[in-house]
């Protein structure tokens, strides 16, 4: 059984969002691969306060570009959709739990590049969210 002082540190970092906050400054760091760590993750973590005072959307690894890219992994002949199987799986593995269940295109099983991007970058913008607690 957990001590209270066990219980009290879990709230902490639940409250604070502690978890996601690490795994976000991991994956920077992973994406970007600085040649001095610390000095990135002192920047990344000054931008993340100016973010929250300004109200802007905290640093994300992935952007159109990237986007882009899986989409045409997913899209090799070309069709400009692609299955909502796809579209789950690539969101997922953007790092995207909370997906939404009926994007455009669900009922028929084509999902378009559009769509994707869009329901892409507002997962993304909200895993990024946890900079900004």
């Amino acid at each position: 059984m957990a001590t209270q002082t066990e219980k009290d540190a879990a709230d902490y970092v639940e409250k604070h969002k502690i978890v996601e906050l690490m795994e976000n400054l991991t994956s920077m760091l992973f994406y970007h691969r600085p040649e001095n760590p610390r000095e990135f993750l002192m920047e990344q973590l000054k931008q993340l306060k100016m973010s929250k005072q300004s109200h802007v959307k905290g640093p994300n690894v992935f952007n159109n570009a990237d986007l882009d890219a899986v989409f045409e992994i997913l899209d090799p002949a070309n069709q400009k959709y692609i299955t909502f199987a796809q579209y789950k799986h690539a969101l997922r593995t953007l790092g995207i739990d909370n997906i939404n269940e009926c994007p455009e295109g669900v009922n028929e099983d084509r999902i378009s590049h559009e769509t994707f991007k869009t329901e892409a970058m507002q997962g993304l913008q909200r895993y990024s969210a946890t900079y900004a607690q």
